[in-house]
């Protein structure tokens, strides 16, 4: 895939994604995208990707949550995935972990993966979305994105169901996204009802490559 950048002159080159890479929306057309670390408007509050305005995952990583958006679209006509983030590289995984250093490591590791231990968001392999109804608006989760606190945790579900803090619709919604995931093989986080893994962090590391920067991302040619 060609990605196009510009030099000073403004003049576009063009910047090849890495191989192993693809755009998520190649994979699927009706597969949208927001991606919540372009912008400031996150954990953080400040933008975290200066090259990064795609989702990109892994192949076959992508080509299952093709699958994914297939089926709903056939259970739930209208209905499409969003995306929040998807390859996200280690140096931008390291500023998120020391942003939340009041938390002991732990407690941080629910929230974010320890850099040193690698997450597979670094590899193209985990990404964070959820799902559009047909007239584009996001699911009620009873929660939402980077919501630290418990209510987001799918374990506690039940939990918050029976004191009414969740209603049965929002349980209901994430539900749906999670049958929809766990059909094609991707694994909830037990603390993130927006995060799933495509395979254990084992597996990723024996077959796939570690994204340590943006540039990592691309190819740009030099220019004469």
């Amino acid at each position: 895939m060609v990605v196009p950048t510009k030099k000073k002159d403004g003049q576009a080159l063009d910047a090849k994604l890495h191989p192993d890479l693809v755009d998520i929306q190649q994979s699927h057309s009706q597969i949208q995208i927001e991606l919540k670390y372009t912008t400031s408007a996150n954990f953080l509050g400040e933008k975290l990707y200066s090259k990064i305005d795609k989702a990109y995952l892994q192949k076959d990583v992508a080509a299952r949550l093709a699958r994914v958006q297939k089926a709903l679209q056939q259970t739930h006509p209208g209905y499409q995935l969003l995306i929040y983030d998807a390859l996200r590289p280690v140096t931008v995984q390291q500023k998120m972990w020391d942003a939340l250093d009041s938390l002991r490591p732990v407690e941080r590791a629910k929230f974010v993966s320890n850099p040193k231990n690698l997450s597979l968001h670094n590899m193209g392999a985990a990404l964070d979305l959820t799902i559009l109804d047909a007239k584009g608006n996001p699911l009620d989760m009873g929660a939402g994105f980077d919501d630290i606190r418990h209510i987001a945790y799918p374990i506690y579900e039940d939990s918050f169901l029976r004191t009414g803090q969740l209603t049965p619709l929002q349980v209901q919604n994430r539900k749906l996204l999670r049958s929809a995931m766990q059909a094609q093989g991707f694994r909830q986080l037990p603390t993130e009802w927006w995060h799933y893994n495509a395979c254990s962090r084992e597996e990723a590391k024996s077959k796939y490559k570690v994204f340590y920067t943006e540039n990592d991302i691309f190819t740009t040619p030099t220019s004469n």
